[in-house]
């Protein structure tokens, strides 16, 4: 069977159709495809004689349209989601001339640009493919045939993406932080392999919850080995940048995130993640006592308020105090931090407890770092992990009861994970 097409020279769009070098087609894709041309040959006639008919009064000294019809362009290809489509686009005359500057008025079509040869989403789903793991040299093999055209697909092109992905990286760590307020912070440090085969990049990242709910990735940089003076850079950069003190920070407790916390905002209240706590508690303990462990530490970070998590607390050091004091101190020596959601609303618990919202967000990063091979710089490397995350970005949820963030941020006091509204009042009975 033959890739049948409307052959792009016909003045009027019709489908005289040829026979074109490329994949066998079945039927529907050939109707599909020429569907696609003639919709589009359509709609490019009537956004040309739209723009004619508006200007159909203005004319020259001997009366002469000074918009009117002039031709076809060049035919060219252009790849869609239906495919490879062929194009003849009107081209409009344009005589009159801008007053203020003197140069002459150009017509510029909205649906298909002079330098387009792929559609918005086929741009943005080529670096997606990329991303997630389809190597340079296979875009070729792997959407020729199925867009039924190889142009815009070789490896240097696709490479050249990268170059675009560094700019865009340097720009958002450059951008001002000034007139957003993140409520709440998730700090990780990430080890990934992107594009590395020597040395693994450690990446320095924080994702916070804005005033309205949303979370946002705030920064990614590339740290060294998670080391407190490296935190402290990104952390001094965000503030010179406007970045302002966030209520609660959410981390793992080996980070050397912390201190470099307590010097750049020391106002901020610190939550240690019960994910790692949970690995590092387990690690301390014999595989036999897991079970009792897990259940034991779930009373912990699940309980109905701070009041029964601190009796979960003494009741696991009741239990595993004697015979593995480690285990126990892991837990004890950090009860203020591993508590600290507890004095905030009852539907962000979820949320504050772990740096799952980071671990989650760089599964991604690492899927696409088990895939890549082959020397890379870390520019590179930081600039692929930014474009992962920013794709992901727009998957991500507000947080839940999103409006009481601001309410967090205000400083309103949270009972039991319920709004006070008068904490003078309500708080001796919870003393008593």
């Amino acid at each position: 069977m033959l890739n049948v097409v409307p052959e792009a020279g016909n003045r009027d769009g019709s489908a005289a159709p040829v026979a074109l070098a490329g994949p066998v087609l079945s039927v529907i894709d050939a109707i599909v495809r020429e569907g696609a041309q003639q919709m589009l040959a359509a709609a490019l006639r009537a956004e040309v004689a739209a723009y004619c008919a508006q200007f159909a009064d203005e004319r020259d000294e001997n009366g002469h349209r000074l918009v009117v019809r002039n031709g076809y362009h060049e035919p060219r290809e252009v790849t869609t989601c239906a495919g490879a489509v062929a194009v003849h686009a009107p081209r409009i005359n344009d005589r009159r001339v801008d007053t203020e500057t003197g140069e002459r008025h150009r017509f510029s079509s909205a649906i298909l640009p002079p330098w387009a040869r792929k559609t918005p989403q086929i741009e943005q789903v080529l670096p997606l493919l990329y991303l997630h793991g389809l190597s340079s040299g296979d875009f070729v093999p792997a959407l020729g045939q199925f867009l039924g055209s190889t142009k815009g697909l070789s490896s240097s092109t696709i490479t050249k993406m990268t170059e675009t992905w560094q700019a865009e990286q340097k720009a958002f760590a450059a951008r001002d932080l000034s007139g957003v307020d993140y409520v709440y912070v998730w700090a990780d440090g990430i080890h990934v392999n992107v594009r590395l085969e020597e040395t693994k990049l450690c990446l320095l990242v924080l994702i916070g919850v804005r005033a309205d709910g949303r979370k946002e990735l705030i920064a990614i940089d590339d740290g060294y080995r998670q080391a407190s003076e490296s935190w402290a850079d990104l952390l001094r950069d965000a503030k010179r940048r406007g970045m302002r003190a966030p209520v609660l920070a959410i981390g793992d407790g080996a980070l050397g995130f912390w201190g470099a916390l307590r010097e750049v905002f020391p106002e901020t209240n610190e939550q240690r993640c019960w994910f790692h706590k949970i690995a590092n508690v387990l690690a301390a303990l014999p595989k036999s006592a897991h079970p009792g462990a897990k259940k034991a530490l779930a009373e912990i970070w699940n309980a109905e308020d701070k009041g029964h998590a601190l009796a979960a607390v003494k009741a696991f050091e009741a239990a595993y105090g004697a015979k593995f004091p480690k285990a126990a101190a892991k837990i004890t020596g950090d009860v203020e931090e591993l508590l600290a959601f507890y004095d905030y609303p009852a539907e962000h618990w979820v949320h504050l407890r772990t740096t799952n919202p980071i671990e989650s967000a760089f599964a991604t990063v690492r899927h696409r770092s088990k895939i890549t091979k082959g020397p890379g710089s870390r520019a590179a490397g930081m600039a692929m992990a930014f474009k992962l995350i920013e794709s992901a970005q727009d998957r991500w949820r507000a947080v839940n009861a999103p409006h009481l963030v601001a309410l967090v941020r205000a400083g309103a006091t949270f009972i039991k994970g319920k709004l006070v509204e008068r904490p003078g009042e309500e708080a001796q009975p919870e003393a008593a």
